[in-house]
């Protein structure tokens, strides 16, 4: 499990109304490594408003159809529902990521 991996999740919460959504992993490596039972996630959507705190992804990442990551509404799942693999990030993407959670949770680079 590596921060940028895409994953399919059964019903994450019951508000959701998808079957399953993709979420991709945005914790540090070194909590995803540890012995905690969580990791922070960010939800993938079929929509995309050009929002800063969004990054776009799509058939390149292993997904269907183009889709975005929405860095606003980030989850923490336990580990054992991140099993079904979609594909990860590339380093480009993974960049753009960072930079949209700086902007999601007001964090300056100084």
């Amino acid at each position: 499990m590596r921060r940028g991996e895409l994953y399919r999740v059964k019903r994450p919460s019951s508000r959701d109304p998808k079957k399953f959504r993709v979420f991709v992993i945005v914790s540090r490596q070194i909590l995803i490594d540890s012995r905690f039972s969580t990791v922070i996630c960010a939800p993938v959507y079929t929509t995309y408003k050009g929002l800063s705190t969004q990054v776009a992804i799509g058939i390149d990442e292993g997904l269907k159809h183009d889709s975005s990551i929405h860095c606003d509404e980030l989850i923490s799942l336990p580990k054992y529902m991140l099993t079904d693999y979609v594909g990860n990030l590339p380093s480009e993407k993974l960049n753009l990521l960072e930079r949209a959670l700086k902007i999601a949770l007001q964090l300056n680079d100084e």
